[in-house]
């Protein structure tokens, strides 16, 4: 529970430039599975530590959860 809070409040600051309603579609598959965007988060943490930097990092990691993603947009 505890650490469900904290994981929204991080993607809330991270989300802040977003328009509301991606932000909340965001927010809502995050709250669905914090555990997956608990492994992208650290995945392309250990990316960028690794000297990329950090939205190819990211796309990279997207693409690896990609179906795990698209279900749960649905």
């Amino acid at each position: 529970m505890f650490k469900n809070f904290l994981v929204k409040k991080l993607m809330k600051s991270q989300l802040k430039n977003l328009p509301k309603d991606q932000a909340e579609m965001i927010g809502a598959m995050i709250e669905k599975n914090p555990e997956l965007f608990m492994k992208i988060a650290q995945e392309t943490k250990d990316l960028v530590k690794g000297g990329r930097d950090q939205m190819s990092a990211m796309m990279e990691v997207s693409k690896k959860y990609q179906k795990e993603l698209q279900q749960l947009m649905r």
